[in-house]
This record gives C-alpha cells, structure tokens and sequence, in this order.
C-alpha cells in the first residue's frame, strides 16, 4: 500500500492513477480547508488542479537535474506575481504540492495517510477555534493630515474599556489625510453606537471602518 505504484517506464495506467489521484485529493484538501472558512472560487480551484499539475511535473523531470533547475525558477517567478495570501490559504497551497510531489512519485498511499492526517489536523483545530480572538479586531480611522495621531483617541478608548495599538499608518489622498490602523480589542466584539459618535466627533466625521483579521487583507 505504501510503495510506488509506478514503474519504469511509466505505463499509461499507472499515469492515469496517479492524475485521477491527485485530483481526488486536491478536491479533498479544497473542502476540507474551506470548511468554516471563506474561500474563493478560483483559490478552491487551484487547490483542486495543482496537485495534478506538481505531479506531471515530478513524472517529467525524472532525476532530470537541468529540469529540475528550470522549474524550480518558474515557481520563482509565479511566486513572486502572486497577491499573498492568509496563513490558511499558504497552508493549504503547500498541502496541495506535497501531495502532488508524493503522488508524482507513485506513492498514492502515503498521500493518501498525509491527507487523512492534516484534513483531521484542521478540521479538530477549526472546530476548536485554535489561536481564534473574537474580540480582537483592526480599526482603521481616517484623519486630517494636521492631526497628531499619537494618543489622539487614547481617552475614548478608556472611556468604552478598550485596549488599543497602533498597528499601521499610511498616507491617502494626495497626502492630505492619514489612515491609523489600530489593533484593538473590543468588549463584546463590537462597535457601539456612543463609541463610533465618539470616534466620529474627534476624526472630523472621516471614514471609520472596522474589520476582522481575515478580511483585513483585502480591506487594509
């Protein structure tokens, strides 16, 4: 069960097990890492296709070195075109081209244990809510560029019991105003209704926009 289905030369059934695998367990992982997670169509996609995609390439390079060398530099470049994304989505990316690695050898087996060992790894974690802070969230607030930032919103914080950090700052508009990005742990999660009027008071009624760590990738 454990050793390589493929022989030498590869025979057209072997490859057709070892694709029709790949696909099987890339569609598995997708699932599995989208269970009480937002996932994308076309990242549920790739999860899907890349693991027959490592694979071939794993049948085609054969101990090949200059192979080997090129493909490494094609994975170079398509890294670096690529929007990074949340520490779930490069888990699962990497859980994909292990399997397609393994699977390209002919071990469908040990793939097959590998996949069964990290779906329940993140499935009991997700249930769990491992490393999860449902309090903590990222609070942006837009403000004039004469504005002094530091310890700006210090008191209101206080008032509503909320500890705060500033997290990052950036520039907009022509440099006219500022975006503070607090991390800030919120009683309760969320932003009452006194505290925003606050907020709003102070920053000149600016933009305030408050996310979680998930959609903070694409909203900050």
């Amino acid at each position: 069960m454990l050793n390589s289905i493929l022989s030498t030369p590869v025979t057209l059934i072997g490859l057709l097990v070892t694709l029709v695998g790949s696909l099987i367990l890339g569609i598995l992982t997708a699932l599995v890492f989208s269970y009480k997670s937002k996932m994308s169509p076309s990242l549920s996609l790739t999860l899907a296709v890349l693991p027959v995609a490592m694979s071939m390439i794993v049948l085609m390079v054969n101990g090949n070195l200059g192979i080997a060398v090129a493909v490494a530099g094609g994975f170079t470049l398509v890294r670096f075109r690529s929007i990074a994304g949340t520490g779930r989505e490069i888990s699962a990316v990497f859980s994909v081209m292990t399997l397609g690695v393994i699977c390209g050898l002919g071990y469908i087996g040990i793939a097959a244990v590998f996949f069964v060992i990290t779906a329940a790894l993140v499935l009991l974690l997700t249930v769990l809510h491992f490393g999860e802070h449902p309090n903590d969230k990222l609070l942006r607030i837009t403000i004039p560029e004469d504005y002094d930032y530091a310890g700006l919103f210090s008191d209101i914080f206080r008032k509503y019991g909320i500890t705060a950090s500033i997290d990052k700052i950036k520039t907009t508009n022509m440099g006219s105003l500022i975006e503070v990005t607090y991390k800030v742990s919120l009683p309760g999660g969320i932003l009452t209704k006194g505290m925003l009027d606050d907020l709003r008071a102070r920053n000149g009624n600016l933009s305030i926009m408050l996310t979680s760590y998930e959609d903070s990738r694409e909203q900050l």
